[in-house]
C-alpha cells in the first residue's frame, strides 16, 4: 500500500477533471473520471517535443553507452596493456566522485565545444558518466566466464570481431540488457543536468517540461497527466526483456545449486 499509493494518487489526479491539488479527494478516483487533462497535455502544451527530446536523449545515451562500456569491459578483461590496472584504478575513483561535484566543468566542456543547449552535448554527458560504474560492472560479468570458447573459436579461424560478437556478446546477453536499462533511465528521468545545460524552449526534456505545468501554470492534472506517460518506455522494456532476464536468472539460481 505504501508503494502503490502514490502512483494510484497520480493516476487519480490525472484522470480528475480537476487541476490542483487540494480539489482531489484522497479516494482513488474519487473526483470522478475524465480526459480533460489529457486533452489539456496535448493541445495546450509542447508534450510531444517534449517526449520527443528524451527520447532522442536517452536512446542516443543508450547506444553510445553501450557500444563505449561493453568493448572498453571486454578489452580491460581480456587483454593486458601498460597502464591497465592504473586506468581501472582511476575509473573506480571516477565513480566515487559525485557527479554534481563535475557540473561546472561540464557546463564548461559543453561551452567550448558548442553542446550547450543540445541534445546531442546532454547525451554526451551521459554517456561520459556511464562509462566508469559500467565498465567496472560488465567487466566483472565477463571475468566470471570462461575463456574455452574463445579460444576455440580462435582456434577454428575467427576473428577478433567474429569471436567478440558471436562468442563473448550472447554470453554477456543479460548484463548488457541491465546496462541498457539503467543507461535508458537515467536520462529520462533526470531533472538536474537538463536544468543546467538547456536554455531553449525547443530543447526541453519531458521532466522540464513537466515542472513548467506545474511551477508556471499550477495544473497538477496536467503534469500527472503528463507523468503517466512517463512510465510508458519502461513498460515496453519489461515486456521485451522480462522472459530473457527470467531464464538468465533461472539458469543462475540452477549453476548455483
Amino acid at each position: 500500500l505504501v508503494v502503490l499509493y502514490p502512483f494510484v494518487y497520480v493516476l487519480t489526479a490525472a484522470f480528475a477533471g480537476g487541476n490542483t491539488m487540494t480539489s482531489l479527494s484522497c479516494i482513488p478516483f474519487g473526483n470522478g473520471f475524465s480526459f480533460h487533462n489529457f486533452v489539456n497535455l496535448f493541445a495546450k502544451t509542447d508534450f510531444p517535443k517534449w517526449f520527443g527530446n528524451t527520447l532522442f536523449i536517452a536512446l542516443f545515451s543508450m547506444a553510445g553507452s553501450l557500444i563505449v562500456c561493453v568493448l572498453g569491459a571486454y578489452i580491460f578483461s581480456r587483454y593486458a596493456f601498460p597502464g591497465k590496472r592504473k586506468m581501472l584504478l582511476l575509473m573506480l575513483i571516477l565513480q566515487i566522485v559525485p557527479s554534481f561535484i563535475s557540473m561546472i566543468a561540464m557546463y564548461y566542456v559543453l561551452y567550448r565545444i558548442g553542446g550547450l543547449d543540445t541534445k546531442w552535448g546532454m547525451a554526451f554527458v551521459y554517456i561520459a558518466g556511464n562509462i566508469p560504474y559500467n565498465v567496472w560492472l560488465v567487466k566483472t560479468y565477463m571475468d566470471s566466464i570462461p575463456a574455452n570458447m574463445e579460444e576455440a573459436a580462435r582456434m577454428e579461424g575467427a576473428s577478433k570481431f567474429e569471436i567478440f560478437a558471436k562468442v563473448v556478446l550472447p554470453a554477456v546477453k543479460p548484463i548488457v540488457v541491465f546496462l541498457a536499462i539503467t543507461s535508458f533511465t537515467a536520462p529520462w528521468v533526470d531533472f538536474i543536468f537538463p536544468k543546467l545545460l538547456l536554455r531553449s524552449r525547443d530543447n526541453k526534456t519531458v521532466a522540464l517540461g513537466l515542472y513548467s505545468i506545474y511551477n508556471e501554470q499550477g495544473d497538477f492534472g496536467t503534469f500527472c497527466a503528463g507523468a503517466i506517460f512517463v512510465i510508458i518506455p519502461f513498460i515496453l522494456f519489461f515486456l521485451a526483456t522480462q522472459n530473457m532476464l527470467t531464464e538468465s536468472m533461472s539458469s543462475t539460481l540452477d549453476e548455483d545449486l
